[in-house]
């Protein structure tokens, strides 16, 4: 009797993806019943409205039908499973069905005192029961199955309709047993993991021969991997089985280089098994037309749902990996035609635009006769772009000098591929581009990627080359962001406590101040278009410099105060053929025109609320203002007076005296151009001011726009200094101080309207401005 299946548990990341979807949707739900009372008040009312008309018929007997089938349709899926000796799941199903249960209980008693979630016959605040027949029938997969799915269905809304036609049930206590029951039934499969089959030997070599191959016998050499041989000396075959397990292993590495890496850089995601197999087919047959040496594809064949396997013939040899330790150039192994013959089946594949996208030590083989053979090709890619072949460039440098020397790895790639090649790696020599098998290594070698630098260099001192930027996000950013947002969270929260909340501040505003208040913030972008473009004197085109405007709210999320602003603007004019210094004198110039406008707006408003009868006690008194100008004119005197003090403050103005005043005399002589930076330097406060106001009257508090001006322009102007993105939790707290003691207005109304407009100027602008940059990218604008 041929041996039983190896019973084997994967763990999916897609019911992982699914279960953490879930429990957000149960989160905003909650958040919706807690933080806007009102609009679930209506919609229950609604909803009560209209199942109030229906025939009675629908109610209660309806009820005890849907109750009955609720039962009934879970003990007949179970039934039919074990009829079929198909019973896999099945406890993993009651596991999910008893935590939704309980999830439903412990939610009921958390929200009790929440009304809103419970119907006009004080019915439970989750209508509980529905979830764990939805939890059980999503882990064993019912769901799966059409005529499951349809009769599930039928049943889940003819229960829903009884609910609420008899008032034990609301909508969003619908919504939640709903959501609960889904989210159990993944976060059970992903916890426990899907029962799968693992084929045995014997089912192994029964598909092999139904492939055509002559398998003698199988060893399994590492998981998901066998070595078989054949009878009447046919080459043995290397086997790797493909099934759940091994395309979700490693995945959480995946995500996290999706999420950090350029697109380019990060392998295609998890595709389907079938999907899977076609490709790593296709790419086998596309390397083996180029001419390029590698293991020849043999079979592919199917092992039942969960799994299939391809099969090549065996290379024997070892891999670089097996190769002595690299000891400098004179001590390594191998000679210069083991070099070149790896460089030449980098070139095979560069000719065909085939990426590798994995070339490391245990993917360079050195077969019979010291020929090379390139293995591992799972991910490469066929027609691929130039930043993929750079990177296998990259890749075999490194591999290569970590078992030869940077010397002779430079010297052989020179000779094959050219001294061109070699340079237009450099910038992607970065251990983060590089398979993780190489950068283990290299941990022992970190002075080795310099080593590579300096021998490229070394033959092409003049060679020029465009950086490539391969993070998408960096730690310390993700950090940083983290960090700033707690923080400022954390500030708020300990000062206003349970007053704050966002999504009642959004929900009760008015309609029509609202709607001013973003037009006042879509206004801005324009000012700042023409401030920046007032301020070059070359000719640039309106439409991406306004594009570079709205990735700037991308970009101030991910770095302190306006730093990501002058870069990307910076950046953009670079990229518009505007040589480095004048593109960073250009934006010098317009930051200083900014700063200078900003305060003297700041004077102008100030003196017309110290003017306001409404200001007394908003300003600071006459005796601090005459102390602070003396300390000012103190503190001038004495930088005039003392000799290094002198020098200090002269050597850093001089930038400013060698750069950015020179601009601005060019500028003096397009008077127009001139006049159009500083209106729009000028209207982007005036715009932010506009959009304050706005959401001060939003929250029912109509205010003097010269207070707000002087809260905006005083808050925003020392906030920005904070070290967080966005000046977040400095520039928040500042406006706050800033309209209680400008405006005297109540601190939670100015608290709800400092948290309406950061929510339209600083957390709603992400998305559109990841769009833009992600477009600016595209077009090679930045």
């Amino acid at each position: 009797m041929p041996a039983a299946p190896e019973q084997l548990r994967a763990r999916h990341p897609a019911t992982l993806v699914r279960a953490l979807t879930g429990s957000l949707a149960v989160g905003l739900t909650l958040l919706l019943a807690s933080g806007a009372q009102s609009t679930a008040d209506g919609l229950t009312a609604d909803v009560a409205e209209g199942t109030g008309r229906m025939p009675w018929a629908l109610g209660s007997p309806t009820g005890v039908v849907a109750a009955a089938a609720l039962l009934v349709l879970p003990l007949a899926y179970a039934a039919g499973r074990v009829a079929r000796r198909a019973h896999r799941g099945l406890a993993e199903g009651v596991a999910a069905a008893v935590l939704a249960y309980g999830l439903s209980l412990a939610l009921d008693a958390a929200l009790i005192h929440l009304d809103v979630l419970r119907g006009e016959h004080g019915g439970d605040a989750v209508y509980g029961h529905l979830a764990p027949v939805l939890a059980f029938l999503t882990t064993t997969g019912a769901l799966r199955q059409p005529r499951w799915r349809t009769a599930l269905a039928g049943v889940l809304a003819v229960a829903g309709l009884s609910g609420l036609a008899t008032g034990h049930a609301t909508p969003l206590s619908l919504v939640l047993a709903l959501l609960l029951g889904w989210t159990a039934g993944h976060a059970t499969g992903y916890a426990l993991g899907a029962p799968l089959c693992h084929p045995s030997r014997a089912q192994l070599l029964l598909a092999l021969v139904q492939a055509g191959a002559r398998p003698e016998q199988a060893r399994r050499v590492a998981p998901g991997r066998y070595f078989v041989t054949q009878l009447d000396g046919l080459p043995d075959l290397d086997v790797l089985v493909l099934d759940q397990r091994a395309q979700a292993s490693g995945w959480p590495g995946r995500l996290w280089r999706l999420l950090r890496l350029r697109a380019e850089l990060t392998p295609k995601g998890l595709r389907p098994l079938r999907t899977g197999l076609e490709h790593e087919a296709l790419l086998a047959y596309a390397v083996t037309a180029a001419g390029v040496r590698t293991q020849q594809l043999a079979a592919t064949t199917g092992l039942g749902p969960d799994s299939a396997l391809v099969a090549y013939h065996h290379v024997p040899g070892r891999t670089l990996a097996d190769f002595a330790e690299y000891r400098g150039d004179t001590g390594s192994e191998g000679d210069d035609g083991l070099l070149t013959d790896a460089w030449e089946q980098v070139r095979l594949l560069q000719r065909r635009r085939i990426a590798h996208r994995a070339l490391s030590p245990e993917t360079v083989l050195v077969g019979p006769g010291g020929q090379v053979h390139l293995v591992g090709l799972a991910e490469g890619e066929i027609a691929a772009g130039e930043l993929q072949l750079r990177l296998d460039v990259a890749g075999m440098l490194s591999t290569l000098a970590l078992h030869f020397g940077a010397e002779r790895a430079v010297r052989t790639g020179a000779e094959v591929l050219g001294k061109h090649a070699l340079c237009s790696a450099l910038p992607l020599l970065q251990p983060i581009a590089l398979a993780p098998a190489t950068r283990s290594a290299l941990r022992s070698h970190p002075e080795l990627l310099g080593a590579v630098r300096e021998s490229v260099l070394r033959d092409e001192p003049k060679a020029e080359f465009q950086p490539v930027r391969l993070e998408r996000l960096r730690p310390r950013t993700l950090l940083t962001v983290g960090a700033g947002v707690l923080a400022g969270f954390l500030l708020l929260n300990s000062l206003f406590g349970s007053k704050l909340n966002p999504v009642r501040a959004l929900a009760g505003a008015d309609p029509f101040w609202l709607g001013l208040a973003v037009l006042a913030y879509l206004l801005s972008y324009l000012a700042a278009t023409c401030g920046f473009v007032g301020f070059v004197p070359e000719r640039l085109r309106f439409g991406r410099a306004a594009a570079v405007q709205v990735s700037g709210s991308f970009a101030k999320l991910v770095s302190p105060g306006g730093v990501g602003g002058v870069a990307l603007n910076t950046r953009f004019l670079q990229c518009s053929g505007i040589p480095t210094g004048q593109a960073l004198s250009s934006v010098g110039a317009g930051q200083l025109a900014g700063l200078v406008l900003h305060l003297l707006q700041l004077a102008f408003f100030a003196t017309l609320l110290g003017q306001a009868p409404a200001a007394d006690g908003a300003l600071p008194s006459a005796g601090v203002l005459a102390v602070t100008g003396a300390a000012g004119s103190t503190l001038a005197l004495v930088a005039v007076a003392v000799p290094w003090v002198r020098r200090r403050v002269a050597g850093l103005l001089r930038p400013l005296r060698a750069e950015v005043l020179p601009r601005l005399l060019d500028l003096a002589q397009q008077p127009g151009k001139l006049a159009l930076g500083v209106a729009g330097q000028l209207g982007v406060s005036l715009a932010f001011v506009a959009c304050l106001y706005c959401c001060a009257a939003a929250v029912g508090q109509h205010l003097s726009f010269v207070a707000v001006a002087v809260a905006f322009l005083a808050g925003n102007a020392i906030g920005s200094a904070a070290p967080t993105p966005g000046g977040a939790g400095a520039v928040d707290y500042l406006l706050l101080e800033g309209l209680v003691r400008t405006t005297g207005m109540d601190r939670g109304a100015a608290l709800a309207a400092v948290t309406l407009f950061r929510m339209l100027t600083f957390l709603a602008p992400v998305l559109p401005g990841w769009a833009a940059f992600a477009w600016l990218q595209r077009r090679r604008a930045i």
